[in-house]
């Protein structure tokens, strides 16, 4: 990694689509605290980035990630607590940020995709693997354990496969892994993989941006919440102001008088 080929690397892929792709191949794209801080960094930047619509998270070379830098562990593992406990809370930063980013995120997964990389892969919104994509949950292999990415990778494969797949350490497949609910779809090589990826961009594309911001929002609001009158009625809210909305009024517009609405690609409209 140098100054002239960096890590961590934001891509336009097209009009409205932000690529962050992990740049660094020759160590199987494994992250230490600066490119932890480069990720956020690209996170941050492409969220406040009016003209990205859609975000994909993906590598460069034969795997997404290995999971943490060796380096980086044996360095740690020679600091204090307080370093550690710093440490750890900027990894926590990253899965937050990658899960809250208020735009739709697509994960490209090929090859290897270890420790920490799991937990990447399960704060995207939609991921999508090589059929030789595999993973694994290697923490306590090494005597540690999955803590900063296990709030997002429990909601992604449920508590029961967590139980398993925490203390086994064991790889699994693509195919496993679309089972537990990790991945949703599985291409047959990185071809097939971008093609996929560009169909799904295309479909987020036709959708309004605000809505899908809302949407997102939504899932997280009224997930594992007790069917309560005040989540009813936060609902019943949500809707009636998305409804009188700027975006609401040109989608039901654009509905009813048969056209595409405004936020539609051009080539599309």
């Amino acid at each position: 990694m140098t100054d002239q080929t960096p890590a961590v690397v934001l891509n336009k892929r097209t009009e409205g689509v932000t690529e962050v792709v992990l740049n660094y191949p020759e160590k199987r794209n494994a992250f230490d605290d600066l490119i932890i801080r480069r990720l956020i960094d690209a996170l941050d930047q492409v969220a406040k980035d009016d003209s990205t619509r859609v975000v994909i998270v993906r590598s460069e070379g034969k795997h997404f990630s290995a999971g943490a830098d060796l380096a980086w562990m044996r360095r740690m593992a020679g600091n204090t607590r307080d370093e550690n406990l710093a440490d750890a809370r900027q990894l926590a930063k990253l899965m937050s940020t990658l899960n809250h980013l208020p735009k739709p995120v697509i994960g490209l997964v090929q090859g290897a995709a270890f420790g920490g990389a799991v937990g990447l892969a399960a704060c995207c919104d939609i991921v999508i693997a090589t059929e030789d994509a595999k993973f694994c949950l290697s923490e306590v292999k090494l005597g540690l354990i999955p803590a900063t990415i296990s709030p997002y990778v429990v909601r992604a494969m449920g508590e029961r496969q967590a139980r398993r797949y925490f203390l086994t350490a064991e790889v699994f497949s693509a195919k496993k892994a679309r089972q537990l609910g990790l991945i949703h779809r599985i291409c047959e090589n990185k071809d097939a993989l971008q093609t996929c990826c560009d169909e799904l961009t295309t479909q987020l594309m036709q959708n309004g941006p605000e809505a899908i911001k809302a949407a997102k929002q939504l899932v997280f609001d009224v997930s594992q919440q007790p069917l309560t009158k005040e989540l009813i009625d936060m609902t019943s809210q949500r809707i009636a102001d998305i409804r009188v909305s700027d975006e609401g009024q040109e989608g039901l517009g654009a509905f009813l008088d048969k056209r595409p609405p405004s936020w539609a690609p051009e080539e599309d409209q």
